[in-house]
């Protein structure tokens, strides 16, 4: 039906709105940058991120399906590398942050080449020095730690290190 009946209209509001989109996944990857994270996130899924061999070339957040049996399922999201400072914003750290907020556990990749003898612990510890100072709460995420590059000389080696050191704490 057509109204047989209008009245003059008045001036309408306007307002301005931001909305951040936040990722959600079971599975979140962390680590510094070139731990390996693509590359386990492409073997795991049919995602293709950029995988390369320098620092930050994973620039967003990249999402994966990984099938476990016919009907289940579950998302991985492969997080940039986080840096000392990326509480504060250095290389781009709150924008990655954020989406680390939205996964159920985390999967901590540590690269066994970087390790220090004196520190294995290191790369570790500064992705969850910068999960804590970032929010309390997303240092208490559960968290799966992966020493990956497994395959290198003296690997095994870092494993035993790796072993003594987290039973210390």
């Amino acid at each position: 039906r057509v109204p047989r009946e209008a009245e003059d209209g008045q001036p309408g509001e306007e307002l301005e709105l931001d909305f951040e989109l936040k990722m959600l996944a079971d599975v979140g990857l962390v680590g510094l940058p070139n731990a390996g994270k693509s590359t386990l996130l492409s073997r795991l899924s049919a995602a293709r991120p950029k995988v390369a061999d320098y620092p930050f070339t994973t620039l967003h957040p990249n999402l994966g399906v990984v099938s476990v049996a016919p009907h289940r399922s579950f998302v991985i999201a492969d997080i940039p590398g986080l840096i000392e400072g990326a509480h504060t914003g250095t290389g781009l750290g709150i924008r990655f942050l954020r989406h680390v907020e939205r996964t159920r556990i985390l999967v901590h990749l540590v690269d066994v080449a970087a390790i220090d003898p004196d520190q294995p612990l290191e790369a570790y510890d500064t992705v969850n020095r910068e999960l804590q100072r970032y929010s309390p709460a997303l240092a208490e995420k559960p968290q799966l730690v992966v020493l990956n590059k497994m395959d290198l000389p003296d690997a095994q080696a870092w494993w035993s290190l790796v072993q003594e050191v987290m039973k210390e704490r």
